[in-house]
C-alpha cells in the first residue's frame, strides 16, 4: 500500500494542524481516502489525524533520515 504524494500531503497538514500549527488547507478528496485508510477521521471540527496516521508520518520521518529529499518527486509514498 502507498500515499499518494497529494494523501501525504494532507496527512502532514493533519498532523501540523495537530500540533496547532496554521495549515493552508486540507484536500477533501486526499482528506476522505486518508479515513478510509484509517490515517484520518471526521470530527465536527474537520479531519483529524489518527493514532494510525500519525505512525505512518513518524515511519516516513524515519525513513527520510537515510535518503535525502527531492522536490521534483511524484512518485508514491511506500507505507510499510
Amino acid at each position: 500500500m502507498s500515499l499518494t504524494p497529494g494523501q501525504f500531503t494532507a496527512l502532514s497538514n493533519l498532523q501540523r494542524k495537530k500540533a496547532g500549527q496554521d495549515v493552508d488547507w486540507i484536500n477533501i478528496s486526499d482528506a476522505r481516502a486518508l479515513t478510509e485508510l484509517g490515517f484520518a477521521e471526521r470530527t465536527g471540527g474537520g479531519w483529524v489525524i489518527t493514532a494510525a496516521g500519525t505512525a505512518v508520518i513518524l515511519a516516513r520521518e524515519a525513513q527520510d533520515v537515510d535518503q535525502p529529499k527531492r522536490d521534483d518527486d511524484k512518485s508514491p509514498i511506500p507505507l510499510k
